[in-house]
């Protein structure tokens, strides 16, 4: 598996990761075109398919209060993972978990170790390390 991509700094990169992230029930991207009718719809202000897909390339970074807190409302996160720095890194580290366990072999490690002692839980953490680690070297030895 490979490693979590670094945290989304960048106001582009926030809202790039709810995109690659949270995703539609069939497991689909949204589109630009179904956030942003649902942000107009939600702020009743100007919200293009163009403006949002600047925001997410980086080519415009400075958006309103309100379209900020219409995308957190669409994405279901709290508003604070584009205000608050601490907050942000939280939710991240959330979405990241959610990354995860869309892969349906992570999903069902998760589900079969919810039934093991603490004690089994440590032993499973300490593999995954000891594998992370081999695979960290063996990908540094193929380059």
């Amino acid at each position: 598996m490979p490693a979590p991509d670094p945290e989304p700094t960048s106001l582009a990169a926030k809202i790039d990761k709810l995109f690659q992230v949270v995703r539609k029930p069939n497991r689909e991207q949204y589109s630009h075109d179904e956030v942003a009718k649902a942000c107009r719809e939600a702020t009743g202000e100007s919200f293009s398919t163009t403006y949002l897909w600047q925001l997410r390339t980086g080519r415009r970074d400075n958006p309103t209060k309100r379209h900020l807190e219409a995308l957190a409302q669409f994405f279901q996160v709290s508003p604070a993972y584009f205000f608050d720095d601490e907050q942000s890194a939280k939710i991240a580290e959330e979405l990241e978990l959610l990354g995860a366990l869309r892969d349906a072999g992570v999903r069902n490690v998760a589900l079969r170790a919810v039934t093991l002692s603490p004690a089994g839980l440590d032993t499973i953490s300490d593999m995954i390390d000891a594998i992370a680690r081999r695979e960290a070297i063996r990908d540094g030895d193929s380059r």
